[in-house]
């Protein structure tokens, strides 16, 4: 029973830079997990960055490492992605999610946002 309220999306030129925030509401006590996952069209969805707010564990996928930082406000119960040196093939609907701990598969987290879409111009 967790709700995700995501914002931040839109068009950027290539290189420039983009913050996506993801605030959660509800009973987030046994979901110290949050992240994000892509999806662009015709393609599978797939893992970008997840934080583990507790330890401050993160993961990357490698194609984002040196350009994206995701980092967490726990007052705020809100995770962070500043994505920078953004790159057209970034352009993809971007899902905040939350669950028990960091996971590279879709199916380790137990909520998710509706989506925010990040279109990256050449």
């Amino acid at each position: 029973q967790v709700q995700l309220v995501e914002s931040g999306g839109g068009l950027v030129q290539a290189g420039g830079s983009l913050r996506l925030s993801c605030a959660a509401s509800g009973r987030t006590d046994s979901t110290p997990a949050m992240g994000w996952f892509r999806q662009a069209p015709g393609q599978e969805r797939e893992f970008v960055a997840a934080i583990n707010w507790s330890s401050r564990l993160t993961r990357y996928r490698d194609s984002v490492k040196g350009r994206f930082t995701i980092s967490s406000d726990n007052a705020k119960n809100t995770v962070y992605l500043q994505m920078n040196s953004l790159k057209p093939e970034d352009t993809a609907v971007y899902y905040c999610v939350v669950g028990p701990g960091v996971r590279t598969e879709y199916s380790g987290y137990r909520y998710w946002g509706q989506g925010t879409q990040v279109t990256v111009s050449s």
